[in-house]
């Protein structure tokens, strides 16, 4: 900047000036007492010299390897020396100041040494990680970052109110507006953004923007100012007794990258980041040298420099009045150089991120169940499972861009935190289910073991048909009793899938009537796969496995449950199986007969046939691998939608240019993909609830299509792997599903599972892209789902995890589904993403399962069933079994429940996303409105939650509104909250839409699109269960 420019002679009389000055300063005395008190000089350049460590939880190493120092061979990293060290440094000058961000470390320092007192120099975000911003759902981002603010609060009084997301890679519009200003930040910084946006941005001095992207594209210090133990930056030598003094030299060069940075950022204001990965483990290396810098950088009065804070820096800023630009997108994709685009890790590691979504869905479940019996503090309770799902969002955790072993501690973890959880939750239901609550909760008559509906526990290879609770043999009389649970505030008509080992059984609802079930064989393929992982997994080999999958139709009440019972019977005619080329001589036999027993038969490829039940009719085609689904629905037109598999080569680098595909970086060889060729043939399932198409697309790719009754979307269960390398290259897999629909470019992804952004194909708002990558360079996060749309439909398409995608041609949406890569990209953890999996002295690659759901609506229509059936996906119905030798089930147990009122549930628009008892006995309340302003004509609306019968059983003492973090009231966070000036208007800003004040009478909770209302509850008594009146 010109105002930080000097002439040169007037430069050279001020050097030699000071020359003079420190010269007789120093020679007085060669014992020094640094002068670090300074504070902000107005008319001069401020250098805020900000102390932070960035503490991963886990990447090389494991969270607790990093935590203690072993395993130094990999990476030489110590947290427990950084503490150790920092405590006392900081100790040591009240002047010295410091940010430490992951909360998960300083936990297990409390917990090791309960020194609370030692931490109220460390402020800076307050989660418990520093989470992923691109692989994260919105419910875990909120939930991991409370309780890391919980705990700073609880132990060390302290609210966090700046955002320090310095390292994740790329940043999501979710972070900022919910993650930050909902939580109470005044600010957030991060480092990394396309390398083409750093430049627009450093030229036009845009770089901050009410958040705050460094100027170097990283969270270091400038070149030449790391001051860790064995870095190579020159020290400040100031004895002049010794050799290489050079006090005037370091001062130079102070001054020199102070004035380069003042000229790409605004104010007379900058930061310098001093630290990055694990340093600061012998603190007085850093210290000591940014005392000396702040003593001799102020003697010589160019600049001023001080020890600072981002709270500090960001008050600076503040008072500035200057007025910032706005952004109301994202920072995705993020490259960081040429040919580098950060997007592979969308999809890395894709069971493990699955992984973490199923536990994600449970724990919410849990939470509510612990809720309804009282939460327990000696235990069991759900707290392992809360920190290992908060950490389980680093940034390098469930981005899959760990090293294996790190992936390995990460899923351990979770397994651990779900046995405990599986304690609450199979005593709560034991617990809700007694005929007589009156006799409380304490001792259980009944067993049970739980699963969720998608993929269940302990049945945690249910999706390849292992679940030894629901496999009881019904021959003898025994009947599987079936408890269904439901954690969302609707009423849910689902279908369930179990394996069983009996085909003749019947199924009966909670009032005993027998309902519509059906039987599905599993197939040779699915047996094979079980038992191979069974295995792999729990090292046991699987005796009499399960041959069949049953379905029914189950009805479950908000916030509760029903009960179901399987019993067998006999007599029952075998399948109906069938080799056909077509289905026509049999169409009164494939379709209109309500039977148990499903139908199959066969094609040998290039067919035609019908498949759907009422509300959603296909016509299905085969030709070289790929499935069209022609739609027979009059209401929208004739539309067709082709499913096709393929992959990308990742690229291995050369010589001349090294950047490879892994696990961070996607780097397609080349810019097509390569189909599957050659007839394939189909095996269709037929039954009065749901109808299947099992294919195999070749030797590693298989597909199951599903339509369900009284359901108009379609579901494919896909099955990809173990990926074949031995031709030397790793492979990107990826489904597409094209349609006819001329979508102009243009299509839409979720941020986080909560917002919808448009993305253009080769275009960026802020710049003008040079596109290099035309593949990899359109590939966003995906959480939630993804749609595009013509003048007249939308066609969307939802995921079962995170994963990538893109349109990358009109009218058809490509997911990245798998990965497996020979070659490490670079990125630090030298390591190539290839997964194995090894039983019965046999190693292979990873398989992946996992599952899509697509529909086409009329435009406009569409977002319905993305939220309604998102949140579904989020909070699967959750199963608990039991076994019984009689029959008084019904009459002895209570055989449906809602913790709501009987005759309330929650507006559709709305969303239950926390129900949790608090240590304090509070209730922690979370309700959330699904829809976006104009993305519903109906359910876009204002919505109101009525508390009272939200708690029926329960008199509500007080109700105080918190912000999202629930570590101050909403009204005090709005009263502290900085109101920034902005360039223009903000259009964003314009269409937020809140509730009204809470209605203290009634008791009415009013939210306006978009907007998420925290609740601390407190009842008018001590609370011991659910079913206190």
């Amino acid at each position: 900047m010109a105002e930080f420019s000097k002439p040169p002679l007037m430069a050279a009389a001020m050097l030699m000036a000071v020359v003079l000055v420190l010269s007789s300063i120093v020679a007085e005395s060669k014992f020094m007492v640094y002068n670090t008190t300074a504070k902000i000089v107005p008319e001069k350049l401020n250098v805020h010299l900000v102390a932070h460590t960035h503490d991963d939880a886990g990447w090389l190493k494991t969270v607790d390897q990093y935590y203690v120092g072993s395993n130094n061979s990999i990476q030489g990293a110590c947290v427990q020396n950084i503490l150790d060290s920092l405590i006392p440094a900081l100790l040591a000058d009240k002047n010295r100041k410091f940010i430490y961000v992951e909360q998960a470390s300083v936990f297990r320092a409390v917990v090791e040494r309960a020194e609370r007192g030692n931490a109220r120099h460390c402020q800076g975000n307050g989660g418990m990680v520093m989470h992923d911003e691109a692989a994260t759902h919105y419910i875990d981002m909120i939930d991991q970052t409370t309780l890391g603010h919980q705990f700073l609060k609880n132990e060390f009084g302290v609210i966090p109110r700046v955002g320090w997301q310095i390292d994740p890679f790329g940043h999501s519009a979710v972070q900022a507006y919910l993650l930050g200003a909902e939580v109470g930040f005044d600010s957030l910084f991060f480092a990394r953004i396309d390398y083409q946006d750093r430049e627009k941005r450093m030229a036009e001095k845009s770089l901050e923007i009410f958040t705050g992207a460094f100027w170097q594209g990283n969270y270091e210090p400038p070149d030449g100012f790391h001051f860790e133990v064995n870095d190579d930056s020159p020290v400040v030598q100031d004895d002049p007794t010794l050799f290489d003094y050079n006090v005037q030299d370091r001062v130079n060069a102070f001054v020199a990258a102070a004035l380069s940075q003042a000229n790409v950022t605004r104010t007379n204001h900058i930061m310098w980041t001093m630290g990055t990965d694990f340093k600061y483990q012998y603190a007085h290396t850093w210290f000591r040298q940014m005392d000396k810098l702040i003593h001799y950088v102020n003697l010589d009065g160019r600049v001023n420099a001080l020890y600072s804070t981002a709270s500090m820096y960001t008050d600076a800023k503040y008072a500035a009045q200057e007025s910032w630009p706005t952004k109301t997108a994202d920072f995705f994709p993020y490259a960081d150089r040429i040919n580098a685009y950060w997007t592979g890790y969308f999809t890395s590691r894709p069971t493990l991120k699955r992984y973490v979504r199923e536990m994600s869905g449970y724990y919410m479940a849990a939470r509510q169940l612990e809720y309804f019996i009282g939460r327990s503090k000696s235990g069991p309770n759900n707290d392992a499972l809360a920190d290992a799902l908060a950490i389980a969002q680093h940034h390098d955790a469930v981005t899959g861009t760990e090293k294996q072993h790190v992936a390995n501690d990460y899923a351990k973890r979770l397994s651990i935190g779900y046995q405990e959880a599986e304690k609450v939750v199979a005593s709560s239901i034991g617990c809700l289910t007694q005929s007589s609550p009156a006799t409380g909760c304490q001792n259980p008559t009944t067993k049970f073991q739980q699963a969720t509906h998608m993929k269940p526990f302990p049945c945690p290879l249910m999706n390849i048909s292992y679940c030894p609770a629901s496999e009881t043999n019904l021959s003898h009389g025994k009947k599987l009793i079936v408890v269904v649970y439901n954690p969302l505030g609707w009423k849910r008509e689902d279908i369930i899938r179990i394996p069983v080992k009996n085909e003749d059984v019947v199924v009966r609802d909670s009032e005993g009537r027998e309902i519509e079930s059906q039987i599905f064989p599993i197939s040779d393929v699915q047996l094979g796969i079980s038992n191979f992982h069974v295995a792999a997994y729990l090292g046991i080999t699987v005796g009499d496995a399960p041959k069949y999958w049953l379905a029914f139709a189950a009805s479950v009440p908000p916030l509760g449950f029903s009960t179901y019972t399987v019993t067998g019977v006999k007599g029952m005619n075998s399948f109906f199986i069938l080799i056909l080329n077509k289905c026509v001589t049999t169409s009164q036999l494939c379709t209109g007969v309500k039977l148990t027993k499903s139908y199959v038969y066969t094609s040998q490829g290039d067919m035609k046939f019908d498949i759907g039940l009422e509300t959603l009719k296909f016509t299905l085609s085969e030709e070289n691998g790929k499935l069209t689904y022609h739609n027979k629905q009059k209401s929208l037109g004739k539309k067709s939608v082709e499913v096709s598999y393929g992959f990308y080569p990742g690229y291995n680098g050369t010589d001349k240019d090294t950047q490879a595909s892994g696990a961070y970086v996607f780097r397609p060889n080349g810019t097509y993909v390569m189909q599957s060729k050659g007839k394939i043939g189909s095996t269709v399932m037929r039954g009065p609830l749901i109808d299947e198409v099992h294919q195999q697309i070749n030797s590693w790719i298989s597909q199951i299509t599903r339509v369900y009754k009284n359901k108009e979307y379609v579901e494919v269960e896909y099955t990809v792997g173990p990926i074949p390398v031995e031709d030397g290259f790793g492979k990107e897999v990826v489904a597409k599903l094209s349609t006819g629909m001329h979508s102009n470019n243009t299509f839409y992804t979720d941020s986080n599972g909560r917002d919808f952004i448009e993305r253009i194909r080769d275009y960026r708002s802020d710049w003008n892209l040079q596109v290099n990558q035309p593949v990899a360079g359109n590939y966003y996060p995906i959480n939630l789902g993804i749609y595009l749309h013509d003048d007249i439909n939308e066609f969307s398409v939802l995921v079962d995890r995170s994963v990538g995608g893109s349109s990358i041609l009109d009218g058809q949406i490509e997911l990245m589904l798998h990965r497996r890569l020979l070659k490490d990209d670079g990125r630090g953890v030298a390591e190539a993403l290839n997964e194995t999996v090894c039983a019965q002295d046999k190693c292979m690659g990873l398989i992946a399962q996992g599952k899509f759901y697509f529909k086409i609506d009329r435009l406009g229509e569409g977002a319905k069933w993305r939220r309604s059936f998102g949140q579904k996906l989020y909070s699967p119905l959750l199963l608990a079994f039991s076994e019984q030798d009689d029959d008084n089930w019904l009459s002895s147990h209570i055989p449906t429940f809602s913790g709501m009122d009987s005759y309330y549930s929650l507006p559709e628009n709305v969303a239950m996303i926390t129900l949790q008892e608090l240590d304090d006995g509070k209730i922690l309340l979370r309700l959330a409105h699904l829809y976006e302003v104009g993305e519903d004509k109906d359910l876009s609306s204002k919505a109101n939650v009525e508390l009272k019968r939200l708690f029926p059983l329960k008199k509500i003492g007080k109700v105080m509104e918190t912000n999202l973090s629930a570590n101050q009231e909403r009204e005090e966070m709005e009263k502290k909250r900085l109101v920034w000036k902005s360039q223009g208007s903000s259009a964003q800003a314009s269409k937020v839409t809140r509730g009204g004040p809470i209605d203290s009478a009634e008791l009415i909770v009013e939210l306006g699109p978009m907007e998420i209302r925290t609740l601390l509850i407190e009842f008018s008594h001590k609370s011991d269960g659910v079913f206190d009146a």
